[in-house]
């Protein structure tokens, strides 16, 4: 048996006593959620307590089912994951932007297993309804056994193409997409009602996604708030899908390239044996300290944004490549040449805190300007725009861009983006 958290309080562990493993590994997850700040209302620590996540996935280890991890659940013909279970902590801080409430009518985008629309069905209570669309039947199937299995009956799971929204229980009081998406389609926008809050993981230059909360102003669509994500690509009409690019013959090295983005592969083969170049910055920050602010500066002011380049062990350990982390770095492309960004050990802050400098690495015929190019850009934005606030808009009017002044517009067919350093 365990004792909930009362749904204004927050702040202690659940109180608890005997109970099965997974419920104590559920617990012992939320806890450490509560205690970094991710899961902070009482509504939604309540529900990541009392919905089982273990339910929806069958078949994996408790231990896994509650370790912060994402966990991939579906893959096609070429082995790519194309459904996962979201990172614990993703899905806390997304439910937290949601900003739900006891009676709200959501609307999601991805079914997946089913787990997240069991938890905003458990925060909008027994009032509330969900309704969560996905484009494959094995998913909407496999998340309707989900949810009625675990007693869940507020949510409907349906066969369709979540571009389109879903008239018949519109409007909305909040939507989310559980998928990264290019383009916001319309009806998200127009499906909502009067105050509503649109949440997505919105890709706005090359690799570069921010989680996005938008709610409808005089002017048009604004950001209420917004937090570093990475999602599986909307699938259906409205698809964002990237291509794996291979750098070294055993793929130990890949780039991921978006539409929006220029790579020729026969040019970059064999970048790795032309010779190599460091440009280093000194340019500090904290080794537990997400980069996303810079990447999002380099992704509006590179020519070819910045994409992922996934980097397997092997690779750096024989030292083609030293990346920033341990999946690999952020990566553009001119050409033939490459950079990515690297860091290296510098100091300690007055505070303890370990820093670490930026640098460029780049490979290439001419990639000695391409790094000081991106080294340029980043000690640039450590100067004029490291301390401001990035407000990003979809207005009914679009402003010209500034970059001098720290406005980019993004382009896009339907809602272009406008991103702004205030």
């Amino acid at each position: 048996m365990t004792t909930q958290i009362r749904p204004n309080d927050p702040g202690e562990p659940a109180a608890r006593t005997a109970g099965s493993a997974a419920e104590q590994l559920r617990h012992e997850l939320v806890d450490r959620l509560i205690r970094n700040g991710t899961a902070r209302s009482g509504r939604v620590i309540a529900a990541l307590r009392g919905v089982p996540r273990e339910r929806f996935l069958p078949g994996v280890p408790v231990q896994r089912a509650y370790a912060d991890d994402a966990i991939p659940t579906k893959h096609d013909t070429a082995g790519t994951t194309i459904s996962a279970a979201s990172q614990p902590s993703i899905v806390a801080t997304m439910l937290e932007q949601l900003d739900l409430h006891p009676g709200h009518n959501v609307f999601e985008a991805g079914a997946g297993t089913g787990y997240n629309a069991a938890l905003i069905a458990a925060v909008v209570g027994e009032h509330g309804h969900v309704t969560t669309l996905d484009v494959d039947m094995d998913i909407v199937t496999v998340a309707r056994t989900h949810l009625a299995e675990a007693g869940v009956s507020n949510t409907d799971v349906v066969l369709a193409d979540a571009a389109l929204g879903h008239t018949p229980y519109a409007p909305y009081d909040r939507a989310v997409a559980t998928v990264g998406a290019y383009e916001i389609p319309d009806a998200w926008l127009h499906q909502l009602v009067p105050g509503g809050r649109l949440l997505v993981p919105l890709r706005l230059r090359g690799t570069t996604t921010r989680c996005i909360a938008f709610e409808r102003g005089p002017d048009g669509w604004h950001a209420v708030n917004s937090e570093p994500a990475a999602f599986m690509p909307l699938r259906g009409i409205g698809a964002d899908a990237y291509q794996l690019v291979h750098l070294t013959d055993d793929h130990a090295v890949q780039l991921h390239v978006h539409q929006d983005q220029t790579v020729d592969p026969a040019a970059l083969a064999g970048v790795f044996d032309t010779a190599r170049h460091e440009q280093w910055t000194g340019v500090l920050i904290q080794g537990e300290v997400p980069t996303a602010w810079m990447d999002l500066w380099l992704a509006c002011t590179l020519g070819n944004a910045l994409m992922r380049m996934n980097v397997a062990r092997a690779a750096a350990h024989r030292g083609t490549v030293t990346p920033s982390f341990a999946w690999g770095s952020m990566a553009t492309v001119r050409g033939a040449d490459l950079a990515y960004l690297t860091t290296r050990p510098a100091s300690t802050a007055p505070d303890g805190i370990k820093l670490y400098e930026v640098g460029v690495i780049s490979h290439g015929p001419t990639s000695d300007t391409l790094a000081d190019e991106t080294a340029d850009q980043i000690r640039h934005w450590n100067t004029h725009f490291r301390t401001r606030t990035v407000a990003f808009t979809m207005p009914a009017v679009l402003p010209a861009a500034d970059p001098a002044a720290g406005r980019f517009v993004l382009p896009r067919e339907h809602n272009p983006i406008v991103v702004a350093w205030t």
